[in-house]
């Protein structure tokens, strides 16, 4: 394999291969060495996590935007539904989804609102293969195309099944665009504010969610089918400008560097920190992506000796091997932490209470223009909340935040569900105890934008490897999606049913939730990618780490047993040295 950094036909060399920094023009800088080995020091060279410092790139920060678009839409959906399925034209249209009308109205509501879920399953399940073999970028655009055609049916449906399949078509697409976004904003952002950028995805859903709903609740007034096919219309069009961003929007560099384009990477990263190659910093970030795709490579090499060679047929082997490698011991806990946090995200609660706010108030005796309206300020004040975790994401940390959100989504639904129970057969006498339900309604929304809204969409993007990342993000967003469609099937026989039973549900899974923040959640905050080897103590990190110190040191042009570098020679062993690390 030629070592010619300006080749774009080549996957990341192996250290036989590696060429030096010399071939790229660059004489180091003093201070990257120190980088390197320092788990936290290139993370602090940046910056803190000020306003200032977040948005201190705009490129980075018009990325961000761009690929949180997809975010944006998967919000629109969300917030078009909960007044929509309570219109007159709309249910006089669609006659399955009107109680009135057919006894199996609320499963048929159910399907309609879940196979939008169960179509993002299914694209997220094809970001593993596209993000990696085409780019990150390539998937964004293909998620785009996904997403267009199905809007284009859900206007112009005349029946419950063509709704149902246009739904399910946009939703391949918004599965591709929600799962591509943390990836490629994770693989962009500086290291000290990647948390906070991060939670842009979330700012996004939430943001589309206020957005939606208010265009719903004014097209609601009018007396054509376009009352709900306006709204159904008007959410194609941030696809427009993300169709045309597409062609601004760089390469993720830690993808290039997988691609053994190196050349692009290093202009590609100074363009998103906006300082030259000169920089210490650039150049240690570089270097440690660099090191990092280049031990992927072997990685995958030392997995799979037998499924290197070129052809079609190998690289479907080698795609389901890679699927396979996400439960083996070395990585099925970072798998298996994804897949837990996007489960409870769902299952305490937060999209039984955004498709189905208008129904829920109506449990706790509010008219039908007030359910509007509390559903309206439901949704601001988690926007409210996501906006406050923008801020303290990457100062608090995300354990504690997973930590007080389940305190306050598990104390709210046990109130509400208390107050329903004792007084819902008398409101018109029992005011009082009806807004003590609303009030704990919107408290929950709150703990939830601050918590378990932002985190489970950051953390499966942090803790994964370069050569991971994209199918570990991938079966993350897959849990999201498959309890999002259990959610939405069951919701509406559930609150039909068992009435205040449903708000015990929801409190029983935000008590686990923060069960298992307590005992297995990881604490991410100021590490980079590179480095998360070591947040996770497994059997192999020694390995791994001893790997990336020999293909670091003949990235700076040492030789790969020089004694620089990391200081382990000194401890008892490897293990103790990442134990202390």
């Amino acid at each position: 394999m030629s070592p010619n950094p300006k080749s774009t036909e080549q996957v990341a060399t192996t250290r036989a291969h590696i060429p030096p920094v010399t071939d790229f023009g660059i004489t180091l800088d003093p201070d990257v060495e120190n980088l390197l080995w320092d788990s936290t020091a290139l993370a602090r060279a940046y910056g803190g996590a000020s306003l200032s410092e977040i948005f201190s790139s705009r490129l980075t920060s018009l990325c961000v935007i761009t690929a949180c678009v997809g975010g944006l839409l998967f919000g629109f959906d969300q917030g078009l539904l909960s007044i929509i399925l309570v219109m007159p034209k709309f249910l006089s249209d669609f006659p399955d989804v009107d109680t009135a009308v057919s006894s199996s109205a609320g499963f048929n509501k159910g399907i309609m609102t879940a196979m939008l879920e169960l179509g993002a399953f299914l694209g997220a399940i094809f970001v593993g293969f596209v993000a990696d073999k085409y780019s990150r970028k390539v998937s964004i655009g293909v998620g785009l195309a996904w997403f267009a055609v199905g809007s284009t049916i859900q206007t112009s449906s005349f029946s419950l099944a063509q709704l149902i399949v246009g739904r399910t078509l946009g939703g391949i697409g918004i599965g591709m665009l929600s799962c591509t976004a943390p990836i490629y904003v994770s693989e962009i952002a500086p290291p000290n504010v990647r948390g906070a950028l991060l939670v842009m995805e979330q700012f996004m859903i939430v943001f589309g969610i206020v957005v939606m709903f208010y265009i719903t609740y004014g097209t609601r007034i009018i007396e054509s089918a376009w009352c709900y096919r306006l709204p159904f219309l008007l959410q194609m069009v941030p696809g427009f400008f993300l169709a045309g961003m597409l062609f601004i929007l760089p390469y993720s560099p830690r993808w290039l560097a997988s691609q053994g384009r190196d050349q692009e990477c290093l202009d590609t990263l100074c363009r998103l920190r906006g300082l030259p190659p000169t920089d210490a910093r650039v150049q240690a970030e570089w270097l440690s992506i660099r090191v990092e795709a280049i031990h992927n490579r072997e990685a995958l090499l030392e997995r799979h000796p037998t499924l290197t060679e070129k052809g079609f047929a190998t690289e479907v082997k080698l795609e389901m091997a890679s699927w396979v490698d996400m439960f083996k011991p070395a990585v099925i806990r970072r798998t298996m932490i994804g897949i837990a946090l996007m489960f409870f995200q769902q299952f305490v609660g937060i999209n039984a209470l955004i498709y189905y706010s208008p129904t829920l108030f109506e449990t706790l005796g509010l008219d039908s223009s007030l359910q509007l309206h509390m559903s309206g300020v439901m949704n601001i004040l988690q926007m409210v909340a996501v906006i406050a975790a923008f801020f303290v994401f990457d100062r608090i940390g995300r354990r504690p935040l997973l930590l007080i959100g389940s305190i306050g989504m598990c104390a709210s639904h046990v109130i509400v569900a208390i107050m329903i129970g004792l007084y819902s057969k008398d409101w018109a006498n029992h005011s009082g105890q009806a807004w003590v339900g609303v009030t704990f309604i919107l408290f929950y929304m709150v703990a939830f934008g601050l918590s378990w809204g932002p985190v489970p969409w950051a953390m499966p993007a942090e803790v994964h490897s370069s050569s991971y990342r994209a199918k570990g993000v991938a079966l993350s967003t897959c849990s999201n999606w498959l309890n999002n469609f259990i959610i939405g099937l069951v919701t509406p026989p559930m609150i039909q049913h068992i009435g205040y039973g449903t708000f015990i549900f929801f409190a029983a899974f935000s008590f686990l939730s923060g069960i298992w923040a307590w005992f297995i959640a990881p604490e991410t905050k100021g590490r980079t990618l590179e480095q998360m080897d070591l947040v996770f103590h497994s059997h192999t990190a020694a390995h791994d780490w001893e790997m990336k110190a020999q293909i670091t040191r003949l990235a700076i042009g040492q030789s790969a047993e020089s004694r620089s570098g990391p200081e382990y020679e000194n401890k008892a062993s490897k293990e103790e040295f990442i134990e202390s690390k």
